[in-house]
């Protein structure tokens, strides 16, 4: 019994053997396809990627923390690069330094989109213009009624910071100084970093601050909820908007920031251009859709200007949409996201179509292994029908060698004896046999 087993272990052997040698070419395409499509497609993502952000306390500092928590659950280390703002980080950008970054609209000076590859990945959040100015110093001045500005032109005289130099903000408070016919001359103008300008603020050292920013920046909560510190009203909001694309009236609720101390104590009406996040035309496919579903999950919620799932948006600015990020705006998380890990998910979807060519150039062909291993297994008995009939044809011209060539036939009988082949082929084994004792039947004879 143990001898059947071991025969038929040999024989088992014998064939996965032959069918592994037969498969092998095909397999070795198939390996080396796959391994092209991977090195063309590239579907895993990188490692790292950078994201410029904004100043210390702002709200894209803030809001580059809760991205880069969300990519690395998946693998991708977000680098947080800080800058001044909106404008350096489109210099970033254009100097390809960062790969994404977070950016104010109506940064972007006219005429220069061309000098940029970068895509968009929508409209995440909208940043109103916050113009916090002193109670005492509006009151000072004589201005408002009972100390409350509600007009860029009642600043005039005052000192005041309008946003660090590398941000949007000193360029578009230049805009709407213009359009209300403001001397900048008349103002005492400054552009200190958001943090030393809201310490002089506090401090008295200046009587008005400017910057834009979405409400969870922790200087908007705090100088909201700050006493003596007021914020300008744009009565005129509506009419700014009209003005200039990029900018859209928004109202901040009454009670929004604190319910219990009504604070604030009115609505106040203000201006607000939307934050778009970019990134360089060449980012890895995976790596935007990431972000996209990053933003879904940070910017989708309500908030003090907007209704939930009303952000972010697919909308059409300076730069034209990722179709990555359009089509998980529009559509959501793809179906393999949403049951299988990142990474499998990503790769099947990066790499389904090639997989689908590869088989189907690989199953035409695969129709050759079967012959291939007949071929193979036959092989190991019909490459001896050459030697037999070497030894018939000598013993018709060389029939005194007669006794040399039945000790070759006998040989020949004892190397076909041992050959091992699967059980299904033996009947071509013992064929060989049977013509090789035919052949000595004809020796006998002569």
């Amino acid at each position: 019994m143990l001898r059947n087993m071991t025969q038929s272990l040999k024989y088992s052997l014998i064939s996965a053997k032959e069918m592994l040698l037969s498969a092998g070419p095909l397999a070795l395409i198939a390996a080396l396809l796959i391994a092209f499509a991977f090195w063309k497609l590239n579907p895993t993502p990188p490692k790292q990627v950078s994201l410029a952000t904004g100043p210390a306390q702002s709200a894209y500092e803030e809001f580059g923390k809760r991205y880069a928590h969300q990519l690395r659950a998946n693998g991708v280390e977000v680098k947080l690069v800080p800058s001044e703002g909106s404008q350096a980080n489109l210099a970033l950008l254009k100097e390809r330094k960062v790969d994404l970054a977070f950016v104010q609209g109506g940064s972007l000076e006219a005429g220069t989109v061309d000098d940029y590859e970068l895509e968009s990945l929508g409209s995440l959040f909208v940043e109103p213009v916050w113009l916090f100015y002193r109670d005492e110093s509006a009151r000072r001045a004589g201005r408002g009624k009972d100390g409350r500005l509600d007009s860029l032109a009642q600043l005039r005289a005052m000192r005041i910071n309008i946003g660090a130099a590398g941000s949007g903000v000193p360029n578009l408070m230049t805009r709407l100084l213009d359009v209300n016919h403001i001397d900048s001359k008349t103002l005492s103008l400054s552009t200190l970093d958001q943090t030393p300008a809201v310490v002089a603020l506090l401090a008295g050292d200046l009587d008005a601050v400017v910057f834009a920013s979405a409400p969870e920046a922790p200087m908007v909560q705090m100088l909201l909820q700050t006493p003596g510190i007021r914020l300008l009203d744009f009565p005129q909001s509506e009419a700014y908007s009209r003005r200039f694309e990029f900018l859209t009236p928004v109202v901040l609720p009454r009670g929004v920031v604190d319910l219990a101390a009504n604070v604030p104590t009115h609505n106040v009406r203000l201006i607000a251009s939307t934050t778009t996040l970019l990134a360089q035309d060449d980012t890895h496919p995976a790596v935007l859709q990431l972000f996209s579903a990053a933003a879904k999950s940070l910017h989708g919620g309500a908030g003090w200007f907007n209704k939930a799932r009303e952000f972010p948006k697919a909308t059409v600015g300076d730069f034209p949409m990722a179709p990555e990020a359009e089509r998980y705006i529009q559509n959501g998380a793809p179906l393999l996201h949403r049951f299988l890990p990142f990474w499998l998910a990503n790769l099947i979807e990066r790499m389904w179509l090639a997989l689908g060519i590869i088989l189907a150039v690989l199953i035409p062909l695969s129709k050759i292994v079967p012959p291939l291993y007949q071929f193979r297994i036959r092989r190991r008995v019909f490459r001896w029908y050459a030697k037999l009939r070497d030894i018939e044809q000598r013993l018709e011209t060389q029939p005194d060698q007669k006794q040399a060539l039945l000790t070759e036939l006998n040989e020949l009988e004892q190397v076909v004896s041992k050959i091992n082949v699967p059980l299904s082929y033996t009947d071509e084994q013992y064929s060989l046999l049977a013509n090789i004792g035919l052949v000595r039947k004809k020796m006998s004879r002569t």
